[in-house]
């Protein structure tokens, strides 16, 4: 039986072009490598699963590479290139300072530095989570990172940069991951989806990618575990809302439209709906403010591509939003903020979440009779 690779492992990246969303910096390390301005130590910090180490691995194999393509990019066929791939190169070691934080094991790692390459430019020290390292280890690593040999390269990789001392931040060229946007993930969901011949519906990759939240690493598990779940392989988008417990945003057009129509009744049997289903009040309403928000952008076309949905539902918003004036928006989206932040400490909190619909439904109401009120004083 063939092993099972997971999506995050069998597509990361080999080489600079392929990773996603990153562009800032794969740029700026590629113009290093081509104007041989490369750094000594560098820093990569960033939010989990954004491809800090994977980043650190294409330099560290780049720069070795014996055979650069035109644009600087590793060969992957050289021997160098191919001992990288298997896991067998003498030139690039990795450790990981969550278990490897004591002095005596920066001072191994020093006792290394000192010896040359046998083959190749550069011995590369790639230093996963490094904020991890006690204070004594960074002391200890202090004066090799601040005069490193000249053929030895750090890369230190953080999730908090704000732990790392700044004597240490003061030795390194410092770059930051961006978490990578919805758009990205989905069309790289959508590649793999491809490459693996996987069925799939556009809005459960959006929904997914919306779910990783900025990590593509978390995108690519729930990817694999919706696969898995399906009977064939396919991604649908009820399934994915069934397996990760999502509301489906169905619900909360539905309640938007009773809240417009001021039907407080069907209001109330919808939200009692979601509850018997098992979801959380306290999701719900912060659903409900999301979804006000992003009514709200679709309100003006200057901010319509703040909406990132697919084209079919943002058909349904914008049928929506043309049923609900701005002044409902705002206030309904004020009132949902406001039974946000007090849910916690309601005593009956499926009261508190009634109580804020019921008074949603009534906005309507209130503003007819704030107009009329006007245009009696104007006439008066």
């Amino acid at each position: 039986m063939e092993n099972f690779v997971v999506s995050a492992r069998k597509y990361r990246p080999a080489d600079f072009k392929s990773v996603v969303g990153q562009q800032h910096i794969t740029t700026t390390l590629q113009n290093a490598i081509k104007n041989n301005h490369l750094a000594q130590a560098f820093l990569f910090c960033g939010p989990r699963g954004v491809g800090k180490t994977t980043c650190a691995r294409i330099l560290a194999k780049t720069i070795n590479c014996e055979n650069l393509t035109k644009d600087y990019e590793a060969c992957g066929t050289c021997d160098s290139c191919v001992s990288f791939q298997n896991n067998a190169s003498f030139n690039i070691y990795e450790l990981d300072a969550a278990s490897n934080n004591s002095v005596d094991d920066i001072r191994n790692l020093v006792e290394q530095v000192r010896y040359a390459p046998q083959k190749g430019q550069y011995k590369v020290y790639i230093i996963d989570e490094v904020h991890m390292l006690s204070t004594q280890a960074f002391n200890a690593f202090l004066k090799t990172l601040e005069e490193p040999p000249k053929y030895a390269i750090f890369i230190l990789a953080t999730t908090e940069k704000h732990k790392i001392i700044p004597t240490i931040l003061s030795r390194c060229q410092i770059f930051d991951f961006n978490r990578i946007q919805i758009k990205h993930i989905a069309d790289h969901l959508q590649y793999i989806a491809e490459k693996e011949s996987v069925d799939y519906e556009e809005e459960a990759l959006r929904l997914i990618a919306t779910k990783a939240d900025g990590a593509l690493r978390d995108a690519l598990s729930i990817f694999d575990l919706i696969v898995t779940y399906s009977a064939g392989k396919k991604v649908t988008y009820q399934e994915t809302i069934a397996n990760l417990n999502i509301l489906d945003y169905d619900y909360y057009f539905r309640v938007v439209d009773a809240l417009v129509a001021e039907d407080i009744s069907s209001v109330l049997l919808i939200f009692d709906e979601i509850l018997k289903k098992g979801f959380d009040g306290h999701n719900f309403i912060v659903g409900l403010s999301e979804h006000f928000r992003d009514l709200l952008v679709v309100k003006d076309e200057a901010t319509i591509d703040l909406l990132q949905v697919s084209d079919s539902a943002k058909e349904r918003y914008l049928q929506q939003t043309q049923q609900a004036s701005l002044s409902f928006l705002i206030s309904a989206l004020n009132l949902a903020n406001q039974c946000d932040i007090h849910y916690r400490t309601s005593k009956n909190q499926r009261l508190h979440v009634e109580l804020a619909l019921m008074k949603m439904a009534k906005l309507p109401h209130a503003f007819r009779i704030a107009t009329l009120a006007d245009e009696l004083k104007k006439k008066g």
